[in-house]
């Protein structure tokens, strides 16, 4: 399927010479992250294809698994990447939200590719991977909006099972809905998952949320923890604090700061965690991640607010090992991973 060209622009360094002349000379650069991103003071945006998008089809039928790329909304270019793994049986579905920052990052890029072909195969599940608009041409809540339209979307397809997709709706359970996501992604579930009303019966139904699988949450606040100030990170790591710092002032609405209800959901006392109807929660969190503080205060949190919440650290590695990292310690931890949210899963569908 062929998607328009959304208003983020992805440029090859050899193709410089053909820039605009202010962007290659003139404009000074308002923010940027070292082969990333960087955003002009005019607000030209340029994302480095540092990593490569990929078909649906790419290894999927090795893998037992079927892969497609469906389009949610024609206005916001919202599209998903379907994963249903080979099975006798309804299976669960898992919506899915990719990291970067809410600035970079895509549904296509090879590495989720590769991560959620696995997670669905080795997992049992069918997996929608929602690419959504990103900031800061679409600073947040577009990045939510999108993620919510998307659960709409899946709720019309679940009433109305149109012909063009009985091929993997077919094969779902609509009842067994889990929201996730690593990072930014993380994020985003978990901010729609405490959407008010979001969990009334009437607002997903034939859905039924069933959990929400947080990954290494992209969480942040003026105070830093000790693991931002003091943590020794692999050199690996997807996240320093500085790049956090930057994701943040380029995503969150202008002038807002780090406290903002969307970054930091402990503000005001955690007021809104206490207040929210939640489904059983999973946070997977990377020992040598600087969010690792962070990360842990927010399952006592949530614990304390009476949540269902089950949490899991794995060691000796950073933010995003499961998606960047090929170093034997971070497959050995990915296996282990997706073993975690494989039994979350169906704990949770038997419990049910």
């Amino acid at each position: 399927m062929k998607f328009k060209r959304m208003a983020a622009i992805s440029i090859d360094p050899r193709l410089k010479l053909q820039m605009p002349k202010s962007h290659l000379q003139c404009a000074s650069t308002a923010e940027e992250i070292e082969g990333l991103i960087r955003v002009y003071a005019d607000g030209h945006v340029e994302r480095p294809p540092i990593i490569p998008n990929v078909p649906c089809s790419t290894t999927a039928s090795n893998k037992g698994v079927s892969a497609k790329d469906v389009l949610i909304d024609n206005f916001t270019n919202t599209w998903a990447r379907i994963y249903i793994a080979n099975s006798q049986r309804k299976l669960p579905l898992l919506v899915y939200f990719h990291g970067g920052g809410f600035c970079v990052g895509s549904a296509a890029w090879s590495c989720y590719h590769e991560f959620l072909l696995d997670l669905a195969s080795k997992a049992k599940c069918a997996i929608l991977s929602i690419n959504y608009r990103l900031s800061p041409e679409n600073r947040l809540p577009a990045a939510y909006e999108d993620g919510f339209n998307a659960l709409m979307w899946l709720k019309q397809q679940a009433i109305s099972e149109p012909n063009e997709h009985k091929w993997w709706l077919g094969n779902c359970n609509p009842s067994n809905l889990f929201l996730a996501g690593d990072s930014a992604g993380a994020n985003i579930a978990y901010n729609i998952a405490t959407r008010p009303g979001l969990n009334e019966p009437a607002t997903l139904k034939p859905l039924t949320l069933k959990g929400v699988i947080l990954i290494q949450p992209f969480f942040g606040g003026e105070s830093r923890t000790k693991s931002e100030k003091l943590a020794a990170q692999p050199s690996t790591s997807a996240l320093t604090l500085a790049t956090a710092d930057t994701y943040w002032r380029l995503s969150l609405p202008p002038g807002a700061s780090r406290d903002h209800p969307w970054s930091n959901p402990l503000v005001n006392g955690g007021t809104k965690l206490r207040d929210t109807k939640l489904p059983p929660s999973m946070v997977c969190i990377s020992e040598l991640d600087i969010l690792v503080d962070r990360n842990l205060e927010f399952c006592a949190a949530m614990a304390a607010a009476g949540k269902k919440v089950e949490r899991v650290i794995f060691k000796g590695v950073g933010h995003g090992f499961q998606i960047l990292n090929k170093d034997q310690i971070s497959a050995i931890r990915t296996q282990e991973m997706m073993v975690s949210i494989q039994n979350f899963i169906h704990q949770v569908v038997k419990i049910y």
